[in-house]
């Protein structure tokens, strides 16, 4: 269960992903597919850790350039993970549920939601922060260019493997 979208503390962003749920699931939970797609390119993100069990942990790095010099980018825990279905994860703990050192970018709890459509899965990611001030400033730093693109990335990746 999603909580409903609460418009001064929340930003989502949804799309119609023409794959499989299992396929878009694949994508998502599966480090090498993961990289690939999880930062804007040509952008490159490598992946630290990746359990996947409430507790667990996500952590990555990026890129800017195409050199290997790799620098912090998320590191989060899961809430959450519901095979084929939901994923949540946070930013204000880190695997193993150890409070977070937040940076500049305010804390987050994501839910991606996968669901059966008729031309594919429904995917949608709704991310929630604590105070309208945090939501103003992910919205303001980008938050639908950058996840957009993300969301398209692992579309065409889900897509291209149909």
């Amino acid at each position: 269960m999603s909580p409903a979208l609460h418009p001064e503390l929340d930003l989502s962003i949804s799309r119609i992903i023409k794959a499989p749920r299992a396929v878009v699931w694949k994508a998502w939970t599966d480090p090498a597919s993961f990289e690939q797609w999880w930062v804007p390119a040509p952008s490159r993100c490598k992946v630290l850790e990746m359990d996947l069990r409430p507790g667990g942990a996500l952590v990555t790095h990026f890129s800017e350039t195409e050199t290997r010099d790799f620098g912090p980018h998320l590191s989060a825990c899961f809430l959450a993970v519901d095979t084929l279905e939901r994923i949540v994860f946070t930013t204000v703990l880190l695997g193993g549920w150890r409070p977070a050192e937040l940076s500049a970018m305010p804390g987050m709890t994501a839910i991606i939601t996968l669901k059966d459509h008729p031309q594919g899965t429904d995917y949608s990611a709704h991310v929630m922060h604590k105070n309208s001030a945090d939501r103003t400033l992910h919205h303001d730093l980008g938050f639908h260019e950058g996840w957009g693109t993300v969301t398209a990335q692992l579309a065409a990746i889900a897509e291209r493997r149909v």
